[in-house]
């Protein structure tokens, strides 16, 4: 059985910036989970980031221009938690390697996870498109990423 990597607030755990969990319940995930052998993860308390904490997001839109140091992480309080998202991006991408995860399921709209959208950088809760930091590193080292809108991608991902 395949391990696939799911953000753990999509497995009901509440590590989500608010406290809160997103848990899945659609007939495609419940598949995934089925399907594959879940591992876990939330990249942003790995980073060291508490839960609850407040949201943050890219300045740049694109979570390679933050991993290549031309973008930064804010919070809503002007605090710059770069550092934080980039060593949870990291830690993810270790564990996807050593454990040979080859497909994630990450949350859509994070900093860290989103994958094809994520909010503006302006806190003025407009999505548009771009990938969180933790998306790009996995993207950059061959693993494919979807979200939870995109489970049936990610299912014949793993099917074949």
């Amino acid at each position: 059985m395949k391990k696939v990597l799911v953000s753990a607030c999509l497995m009901g755990q509440k590590v989500r910036y608010d406290g809160n969990a997103l848990p899945q319940e659609s007939q495609a995930f419940q598949r995934l989970t089925q399907l594959a052998d879940i591992v876990t993860f939330c990249p942003e308390v790995a980073g060291g980031l508490p839960t609850p904490r407040p949201p943050a997001e890219i300045n740049v839109a694109d979570g390679d221009l933050v991993i290549a140091g031309k973008g930064k992480v804010i919070s809503v309080d002007a605090i710059d938690v770069t550092q934080q998202f980039a060593l949870g991006a990291q830690k993810t991408l270790d564990l996807c390697q050593q454990q040979n995860i080859e497909i994630a399921v990450l949350t859509e709209s994070s900093p860290s996870c989103g994958s094809s959208l994520i909010y503006s950088g302006e806190f003025a809760g407009e999505k548009i498109p771009g990938h969180g930091v933790t998306t790009a590193l996995l993207r950059q080292h061959g693993i494919k990423v979807f979200s939870q809108f995109t489970v049936e991608d990610a299912l014949a991902e793993l099917e074949l």
